[in-house]
């Protein structure tokens, strides 16, 4: 028997009420928000990568994770498991993973790309509705996430009132360029406006602008910044330098991802490790280098 109590093969969705899904006031999760996410996944189910630029892409992220620190067989969670590109990485380490969004397309995605490993559950979930026993997890993740969520601070609570205690919480949540210039700020805000335009329209026409955004800014300046890095000049300080190595094809994704969502909070350093010791987590780990800002805590012995 799996640590869900189910036969590790089986695959579980769990799904939300139709009154849930078009949007409980109560709910922490923005219906326009998923359905925008479940349709960007739908696009972009990471097959196009190759393994050694998504391994490169985990990397990343995890650099800064315990693994030394799970127990044999350990269980988790990955929250806004998405495509599942985490899942596939993690799910192989890990006794069973239960892999969550509020997506039913994204969690097509991610059974499909998951369907060769054994010990992945999936549930159709949102950040306060997980189908998880409070202080039962061994770990657990969420990338990328509870920034486009309305209450990230109550998010992050609700992740962390899974964990088992001791046990590790990896997040990522966007930056408010507080390790930036005045300038670099500036430049953001500047975007930012062209997002709260963009995020709006209808797909068919955020689609393709996300798309030439990512040929028109982001290719350009990411290989600006991997010529500027050849030649031995300092790059970290330059827009999208992060993308230098990185393909073509992630630059889309996360046009799109940056450009088409209405919901998105930034938190600086200081913030987000506030948050964290609010929600009971402890021994709290930043990593120093993009992405920002990634941190690991702990959750409280005592």
């Amino acid at each position: 028997m799996s640590n869900f109590g189910i036969a590790p093969w089986k695959i579980v969705l769990q799904t939300m009420s139709e009154e849930t899904i078009q949007g409980n006031e109560s709910s922490n999760f923005d219906p326009k928000v998923v359905s925008d996410f479940g349709a960007e996944w739908e696009r972009f189910d990471q097959q196009e990568l190759s393994e050694e630029e998504l391994c490169d892409v985990f990397n990343d992220y995890f650099s800064i994770f315990p693994w030394d620190a799970l127990p044999k067989s350990s269980k988790g969670f990955d929250l806004g498991c998405g495509s599942g590109r985490w899942a596939r990485f993690v799910a192989p380490k890990v006794g069973s993973l239960a892999c969550l969004d509020p997506s039913e397309e994204a969690l097509a995605v991610a059974r499909r790309n998951l369907s060769h490993l054994g010990n992945c559950e999936f549930y159709q979930a949102s950040v306060d509705q997980m189908p998880l026993p409070e202080g039962s997890m061994d770990f657990g993740y969420s990338l990328g996430v509870l920034h486009h969520v309305p209450d990230t601070c109550q998010a992050i609570a609700s992740c962390a009132g899974k964990l088992k205690p001791g046990a590790p919480l990896l997040l990522y949540l966007y930056y408010a360029f507080d390790n930036r210039s005045s300038w670099f700020k500036v430049l953001w805000r500047s975007s930012d406006l062209i997002r709260q335009c963009l995020c709006r329209l209808p797909r068919f026409l955020k689609r393709p602008i996300c798309d030439l955004l990512a040929l028109l800014v982001y290719a350009p300046l990411s290989r600006l910044a991997l010529l500027c890095e050849k030649c031995g000049f300092p790059v970290s300080t330059l827009p999208l330098s992060a993308y230098r190595h990185r393909s073509f094809y992630i630059m889309r994704n996360d046009s799109l991802d940056r450009f088409g969502t209405r919901l998105e909070h930034r938190f600086t350093k200081d913030r987000i490790r506030e948050m964290m010791e609010e929600a009971g987590l402890q021994d709290i780990q930043f990593r120093d280098k993009e992405p920002f800002w990634c941190a690991v805590g702990f959750r409280r012995t005592d």
